[in-house]
């Protein structure tokens, strides 16, 4: 599969020339079975998903939009989305269920809907249907998923393992460890459902918005450290760690000193970029 990195930042955007290297746009990164003309199954629709229309070539979207949770910064680039937002798209968007019975199309309402915005998810062009979905397996444009349920601040998240029966990828953008307790190093606990989504995968794509420094104090904000991303790779037996969800305000030079201080072990541990391109 190749994977495509659209949008990598965490909570807000984060413009400016501090932030050129690593991308300002938010979660989103876009998977393409092997042999594809583009991708087929979407994971969140941050900012980021704005540069998933050019790897199209100018096709409508067919294919899976898969979100983990319904913050801002996971869904703000949906009715950007030209590729998806035009005739002839056709458009299965999956997102959590809520607990309460409400339908996926009534949920995303709730922040995409006027008086927050000019238009409700129903206006949006093409065929696009709108489903909720539970921990489990299932099956997306072509790839085997499972989803599990992760700690996180403010609704259900959902982390998702995602497999083309080759190579699996485990994408959990935003965690909140310390929910089950401090853990061996004070970073959060190792729990089985981050270690089962992320066992033996060719790359784990980890929240790492928080350094363990950090932990103390902002950790109650809903997010995880970057050695932990790591820590968790490591007992989980994944191939290769990916740290992304960078907080707004983590400049290039610091992720890049990030990048430093992690490299060289084992996994491999590597810092997310916008507009990078994995082949697995």
């Amino acid at each position: 599969m190749r994977i495509h990195l659209c949008g990598v930042r965490g909570s807000t955007p984060a413009p400016g020339r501090e932030f050129l290297r690593y991308g300002g746009h938010t979660s989103c990164v876009a998977l393409a079975p092997d042999g594809a003309a583009g991708p087929a199954l979407i994971l969140d629709a941050g900012t980021g998903l704005r540069g998933v229309t050019p790897l199209l070539g100018g096709q409508a979207f067919t294919g899976t939009i898969l979100l983990t949770h319904l913050h801002w910064d996971h869904v703000q680039g949906l009715p950007f989305f030209r590729a998806g937002d035009r005739d002839g798209a056709r458009v299965t968007l999956l997102l959590p269920g809520q607990g309460d019975g409400r339908a996926a199309a009534e949920v995303l309402a709730r922040g995409m809907s006027p008086p927050h915005f000019p238009i409700a998810p129903s206006g949006l062009r093409g065929k696009w249907s709108f489903c909720t979905i539970e921990p489990g397996p299932f099956k997306a444009s072509g790839f085997t998923v499972e989803a599990r349920e992760v700690p996180h601040k403010g609704g259900r998240t959902f982390g998702y393992r995602v497999s083309d029966g080759r190579c699996v990828v485990t994408y959990i953008p935003d965690h909140c460890p310390t929910v089950a307790g401090p853990g061996p190093e004070g970073w959060g606990e190792y729990h089985p459902a981050a270690l089962d989504l992320a066992a033996g995968a060719d790359l784990l794509i980890h929240d790492s918005f928080l350094l363990a420094h950090e932990v103390a104090a902002e950790a109650a904000l809903g997010h995880a450290a970057a050695e932990y991303a790591a820590g968790l790779g490591r007992r989980a037996g994944a191939r290769r760690v990916m740290l992304a969800h960078h907080k707004p305000d983590r400049t290039d030079d610091e992720l890049d000193a990030l990048a430093a201080r992690l490299a060289g072990g084992t996994p491999a541990v590597t810092v997310a970029a916008e507009g990078g391109i994995l082949d697995l």
